[in-house]
């Protein structure tokens, strides 16, 4: 507080900056710290409940930067439920995996990124490229918004060919609800890094009737139940008009509930709800988040990684260091087997540093280097293979493990042996086994948020 007594004392208390610095000011706060502040005045009340100033506010710091924070429900929705919603959805942000069983039809992807779009978030299939070459595919795969009064939307893209809606999503909500290859989904949180897609049997959306809605649901409402078409603007009292269909409708329930053969309702019931489960689209699938999904100081070599294998396709790889200090390298597409042994693993990660033996120069310089075969992309080999000069560390892989396989009689899994790791000055790394006589060298995803070499199938 300034002190009238002293001339020289220049402070200001809070009340008296402008409003537009207060707004700045608690913008950085929490939505809890901000109410226990409005609680210390009636006017910080006021603030605290004006919508279109604190709320916007907020919201406009946080994911302003991000996303058009003003289009988001075309602008309907109060920011404070937009709050609220992104704040939920921020943790979407980045990289999740499939963890249940692998659909052998290719209809659910293995990996994802999700990504923020003007008015909505937007998760989209990442795949290898087939072409033998660095290339990712990106396609779309779960749309997720909010409608102009507030509901929740999501869409599953079964064939990952929806135009990416530009503009208001709640405009483009028109035109998905029209597409067939659209489901409505719910995505249901399990703790922060697990979320379950499963299909929303009870989503209205409008029919291709434009002057009418369509209502599917598994409640029983004998108005929802109806698969009929609601005109509106029917005028009452006309044949099969909405009102004579309810005096019907309600006549018919009330006489069953007394009728000795009431049972005859409850059947139909149940024949709808497994038509209907006849006609789901969409299994529930599970994903989980890849949270260490880019390398550190005192881990370079975790992370999402892409690189040509043996076969000369590319495959993604997961690098993970587990509890006792060992590194583990998997394929993201085993992560979903539970008897898939793991590409490398070492429980003792000690890295060797140059200069390095002739032994371990004559092991680097007698391998070759797996690369794309398309001239194009040589360019994106990022180390330039060079010789030993390149690499700046080295790290023995004594994998050594026994797995039963299953569908393999007498196997007892597969045993690599020696290898190494070569990790190379500009912070991607490579490795081999020393029966094979080449080097997998990986390379990173994304950069920044952004997915490197990527492609669109639309």
């Amino acid at each position: 507080m300034a002190n009238p007594e002293d001339p020289t004392d220049s402070s200001f208390s809070f009340s008296e900056f402008p409003e537009d610095i207060q707004l700045c000011i608690l913008s950085f706060l929490s939505p809890s710290e901000v109410a226990n502040f409005a609680c210390t005045s009636k006017r910080f009340v006021s603030l605290f409940r004006n919508d279109a100033k604190l709320w916007f506010a907020m919201c406009q710091r946080r994911w302003g930067s991000k996303t058009q924070i003003k289009k988001w429900g075309g602008g309907n929705v109060t920011y404070k439920h937009l709050y609220r919603t992104l704040t939920e959805w921020e943790n979407l942000i980045g990289f999740w995996r499939l963890c249940s069983r692998p659909d052998f039809s290719g209809q659910c992807p293995r990996l994802i990124i999700f990504e923020w779009g003007p008015s909505f978030l937007s998760g989209s299939r990442v795949c290898p490229s087939k072409n033998s070459t660095y290339h990712v595919t990106k396609a779309p795969f779960l749309w997720m918004g909010i409608s102009p009064d507030g509901q929740i939307v999501n869409f599953l893209d079964l064939e990952g060919q929806t135009e990416i809606p530009y503009g208001n999503f709640d405009s483009w909500l028109e035109f998905v609800c029209l597409d067939q290859n659209l489901v409505p989904v719910n995505v249901n949180f399990m703790g922060n890094d697990h979320f379950i897609v499963e299909e929303n049997s009870t989503f209205w959306h409008r029919s291709k009737n434009k002057d009418g809605f369509r209502r599917s649901s598994s409640s029983t409402n004998l108005i929802e139940d109806s698969e009929e078409v609601i005109v509106v603007g029917a005028e009452s009292g006309t044949p099969g008009s909405l009102p004579d269909r309810l005096v019907s409708e309600m006549y018919t329930h009330f006489a069953n509930r007394t009728s000795p053969v009431g049972d005859r309702a409850s059947r139909r019931q149940r024949k709808k709800e497994k038509e209907r489960q006849e006609r789901r689209k969409w299994e529930p699938e599970h994903f989980l988040k890849v949270v260490d999904c880019l390398p550190t100081a005192d881990k370079p070599l975790q992370g999402l990684w892409k690189g040509i294998s043996g076969d000369m396709n590319l495959d993604f790889y997961l690098v993970k260091y587990d509890e006792i200090g060992g590194i583990i390298c998997q394929r993201v597409g085993d992560l979903s087997s539970s008897y898939a042994p793991p590409v490398f693993w070492t429980s003792e990660p000690m890295f060797m540093e140059s200069p390095f033996s002739l032994e371990e120069e004559h092991i680097y310089d007698d391998r070759i280097h797996l690369k794309p075969l398309a001239a194009e992309d040589r360019v994106h080999s990022q180390h330039a293979v060079t010789g030993i000069e390149m690499v700046s560390h080295i790290l023995h892989i004594n994998s050594s493990y026994n797995l039963t396989v299953p569908g393999l009689v007498g196997s007892t899994g597969l045993q690599r042996g020696e290898g190494r790791i070569w990790q190379y000055r500009n912070g991607t790394f490579g490795f081999g086994f020393l029966q094979d006589h080449f080097i997998i060298d990986l390379n990173h995803i994304s950069h920044d948020g952004f997915l490197l070499d990527s492609m669109n199938l639309l």
